[in-house]
């Protein structure tokens, strides 16, 4: 069971959310991963020129991927394999489309063959959808988030603590971004921190080409020959990598601009007209706690399991898995993390809050026996 003082988090990036308090000495270092990119020295932006420096490259990264500020209408196909070896559904091919129009709205489409199937219509501020009768699949939302919603907006980012490391990546310089919860954390450590969403960004061309909510998980972009829309450059290519092993893999087919949509598209049908309101797909909520006992001895480090999962519009967490499987006490965190209720009470005044899901990553740590 959560602890009733637990905050809440729905921004894009997923910022961390510090739980109970955690002493970054007594914490194990994160583990290495081929594309962990801070590994050198780290710099706070610790007073205002330097935050607001750091905040200008965030956005101009993610201006690149909001199409859809860019007051032209588009379709974009793409599509993606999912390998994830049983750890989540719906392994194999993907089929997306988005089809976007600032008078009318957005439509997108999905479908892993005849398994699953959505099509969701947003229009005048409604949301509908119609398909297979479930959630949406972690691999999906997690396509959508990889393409359309990696870096949260910089007002945002207030309260956040904002590192920074410089680092090359594909023979390329990068600077990487470090964020968390709460600028406290600022001044700690030196490396990255377990909590610590990592950004890492061309600074001469402002292009995202790695992204990572935790240790252990990972977004990388190709941006060969790629889609370019009203002056927006977008990825042709993502992989997404756990613990070293590429689980889905993700191409931007096409990205064309169009002068006109067929207004039917957004007319909801009968059946998502009684389906009602839409599920919405939020950001990712992060948990730190202790757990119970690990390896080591007295005054060792703890030792630090990520489970990343998807919570439902219901509050139970679904497709949970370990971002560490090969970590004896990897299945221990899994199970502990099933335990935890994700219910969600409305806000005050309201009846019942808007249907969303979004990602949980726990973070487990096992204190040294």
């Amino acid at each position: 069971m959560v602890s009733s003082g637990m905050l809440w988090l729905m921004a894009a990036g997923g910022l961390s959310i510090p739980i109970l308090g955690q002493d970054a000495a007594s914490v194990a270092p994160i583990p290495s991963d081929p594309l962990e990119m801070v590994t050198g020295q780290i710099q706070a932006a610790d007073t205002p020129a330097s935050r607001q420096a750091v905040l200008e490259l965030l956005e101009r990264a993610r201006n690149n991927y909001s199409l859809r500020t860019a007051g032209q209408a588009y379709d974009l196909k793409a599509s993606f394999t999912v390998n994830s070896g049983g750890t989540t559904q719906y392994d194999g091919a993907w089929q997306m489309e988005d089809m976007f129009d600032p008078q009318q709205g957005l439509r997108w489409t999905a479908n892993s063959g005849a398994a699953y199937t959505i099509t969701e219509i947003a229009t005048k501020g409604m949301f509908y959808t119609e398909g297979t009768p479930s959630y949406i699949p972690l691999r999906l939302h997690e396509a959508r988030a990889a393409l359309f919603g990696s870096i949260p907006a910089a007002a945002e980012l207030d309260r956040a603590s904002i590192r920074t490391s410089a680092a090359t990546f594909q023979g390329a310089p990068v600077t990487c971004v470090l964020l968390s919860g709460s600028k406290s954390t600022a001044a700690v450590a030196t490396g990255r921190r377990w909590e610590e969403t990592e950004d890492c960004i061309d600074p001469q061309s402002g292009l995202l080409k790695v992204h990572s909510q935790v240790p252990g998980r990972y977004y990388a972009y190709d941006y060969s020959n790629a889609p370019q829309l009203a002056g927006h450059v977008f990825p042709r290519k993502a992989i997404v990598t756990e613990a070293g092993k590429t689980v889905s893999q993700i191409s931007v087919d096409s990205l064309e601009g169009l002068p006109a949509v067929d207004s039917n598209l957004f007319i909801p049908t009968d059946e998502m007209k009684q389906r009602g309101r839409a599920v919405a797909m939020a950001g990712a909520q992060k948990v730190s706690r202790t757990v119970g006992t690990g390896p080591g001895l007295p005054g060792a480090a703890a030792h630090s399991v990520c489970v990343f999962g998807l919570v439902t519009a219901s509050g139970q967490l679904v497709e949970a898995h370990s971002l560490q499987p090969s970590d004896p006490y990897s299945q221990a965190a899994v199970e502990a993390a099933n335990q935890m209720d994700f219910s969600r009470p409305p806000p005050p005044g309201e009846i019942r809050a808007p249907a969303q899901q979004h990602f949980v990553f726990v973070i487990e740590k096992f204190a040294a026996q």
